[in-house]
């Protein structure tokens, strides 16, 4: 299953394949990274289709937001799974999050542990 991160930090790729290094090695999960939600959309757009089961993607990025990311990609296709991340407790984000169609919202700093089981529901879904 593919997973897309968003985020404009450049250590959440370390991050993630640390965390996740088993489910790499394995090929159960594959990550490609991406560090503006306009490269996201790129990226998710070639070839005219989405190609990843689920985003993850920070809302605060230089450049479009994650809020405004998670719309494109809704409007678009409704059906495309993306959990926001945050480092601030903000309800005005999270409501605007939900508002646009969220399918989650995690914190920062990350539970790994809950994300894990995230994704893997997700990818059932499909």
């Amino acid at each position: 299953m593919r997973v897309m991160v968003v985020d404009d930090e450049e250590d959440v790729i370390e991050l993630f394949k640390q965390r996740f290094r088993k489910e790499i090695q394995t090929h159960s999960i594959e990550f490609v990274f991406e560090h503006s939600a306009e490269a996201a959309l790129t990226t998710l757009t070639k070839n005219g289709q989405l190609d990843a089961v689920l985003i993850l993607s920070d809302i605060n990025m230089p450049g479009m937001s994650g809020l405004e990311l998670l719309r494109i990609l809704k409007e678009s296709n409704k059906n495309i799974k993306v959990i926001m991340v945050t480092a601030y407790e903000d309800d005005e984000n999270y409501q605007k999050a939900m508002n646009y169609g969220a399918d989650g919202f995690i914190n920062k700093p990350i539970d790994f542990t809950a994300l894990k089981e995230k994704i893997y529901i997700v990818a059932e879904d499909n």
